[in-house]
């Protein structure tokens, strides 16, 4: 009994060592951890070995480190620089540094007209693929629109196309649960249920059960890719049916940055099913369109360097003279990101930031308020969206350099989730503009 005494206090002086010593902690959060841990001693050390630290085992990390490494070789080589290097250069090369690839040139791009526009085209674009089609969502819901891109991945995968499915562990809980999972899997589609939650001492050898595969990715033959902040469900989405609707943002892209976001997907998709995709990715990416613009896809996660995520969102923002919109549904800012905004405000740029009016979740939404008056102290001005819960991560800045995909600012996405992002300029070839989300004025107040 006093040997257990003695290995359980050298358990908690262990844990406050290293929640003490962990490089890169924050200080803030380094003390709410110390007093929790001398506080509450066997609570703390339970909750900190669980959420202290997005930590995954080493055996999932080298097997996503060599998966990516080996994948880099296949990235486009159509590299560029942006149409304006003084203001967007360095916001590129940020995510050169993250992903390992050069921003591609020659694209194009359209963005859908509202979710169920873009889940029309999605089936359309599997519709005519004649190869591959991988796909990768959060939340992938058994309603109509859930169903559809089902039906499509069926047809699909019956005539011959190569299907590759993931979908989160607990994000899709229901659906990989379901019949229609059972379906896509008997019609010749491969799947794949991501970070499945480990149980009991399982996590020991897993991962965080709150690290979370965030990403939305679609990419049809290796020359079409989707990139945003929608799941593949209805705007009503059910389980959260008295929000809606949600509304986002989905944008199609044509060209080499497809080609980069399949990337994403494939060093995913092998470090947890173990098959290689380098035979698939062979047959050459897409080349250049004529008129194209510069894009970059970016894969972000626990997997990156501390603090990869933010500084991504600083890049960009430092790159504003003028003018930036942030539209974002969950605001909890790390310190060198609302630095950031509120240093871009001090300085002359006019920062709108659009948040939904009613919050999905109220912990959240209540978080995010409480920033208002450092905000609105700056000379950011504040709107809150009333047309549904605007659910879209989009960061716009002077009208011609673009963030968008599946982050919000929050730490979650800051540091949690598995994310993909694409960064592009100009905007207007992406028919993209600061008012692009919002239809009616009386939407926001």
């Amino acid at each position: 009994m006093i040997a257990f005494a003695i290995l359980l206090a050298a358990i908690h002086v262990a844990v406050i060592v290293r929640a003490i010593l962990l490089e890169g902690r924050e200080p803030l959060a380094r003390t709410a951890w110390l007093l929790l841990l001398i506080g509450l001693p066997g609570i703390g050390t339970i909750l900190y070995l669980f959420f202290g630290e997005p930590w995954i085992s080493t055996a999932f990390r080298e097997r996503a480190r060599r998966a990516y490494k080996e994948l880099l070789p296949f990235a486009p080589d159509h590299a560029g620089a942006p149409n304006d290097p003084t203001a967007a250069a360095n916001a590129f090369r940020t995510c050169e540094a993250a992903s390992h690839w050069l921003l591609a040139t020659g694209n194009t791009a359209s963005v859908a007209t509202d979710s169920d526009g873009a889940i029309e085209t999605i089936v359309a674009d599997i519709d005519a693929a004649r190869q591959t089609v991988h796909l990768s969502f959060y939340i992938w819901l058994n309603d109509h629109n859930g169903t559809k891109v089902v039906e499509a991945i069926c047809r699909a995968a019956r005539r011959g196309v190569k299907c590759r499915i993931v979908a989160d562990a607990v994000g899709s809980r229901a659906m990989v649960r379901s019949h229609d999972w059972m379906r896509m899997r008997e019609a010749g589609a491969k799947l794949c249920v991501s970070l499945k939650a480990p149980l009991g001492l399982g996590f020991l050898v897993g991962h965080r059960v709150d690290l979370r595969n965030h990403r939305k990715i679609v990419v049809v033959d290796g020359w079409i890719t989707w990139c945003g902040s929608q799941n593949c469900a209805d705007p009503a989405f059910l389980p959260k049916r008295k929000f809606a609707p949600w509304v986002d943002i989905l944008i199609r892209y044509e060209g080499p940055v497809a080609r980069q976001a399949e990337l994403i997907f494939a060093a995913a998709w092998t470090t947890e099913t173990g098959e290689d995709l380098r035979e698939a990715l062979s047959m050459g990416a897409p080349q250049p369109r004529e008129g194209g613009f510069p894009a970059l896809a970016v894969g972000t996660g626990p997997l990156s360097p501390r603090g990869t995520m933010t500084d991504i969102f600083v890049a960009v923002l430092a790159s504003a003279q003028e003018s930036v919109t942030i539209t974002t549904p969950y605001f909890a800012p790390d310190p060198p990101l609302l630095a950031a905004i509120v240093a871009a405000a001090r300085r002359g740029v006019e920062i709108r930031i659009v948040f939904p009016r009613r919050n999905d979740s109220r912990i959240v939404g209540a978080i995010g308020r409480a920033y208002y008056p450092t905000l609105a102290a700056a000379g950011v001005r504040i709107f809150e969206f009333r047309g549904g819960l605007l659910h879209a991560k989009t960061l716009v800045v002077d009208g011609s350099l673009g963030l968008v995909g599946s982050a919000n600012m929050d730490r979650r996405s800051l540091d949690l989730n598995f994310e993909n992002n694409a960064l592009f300029c100009p905007v207007s070839k992406c028919i993209i503009n600061n008012n692009a989300l919002i239809k009616r004025d009386d939407s926001l107040r």
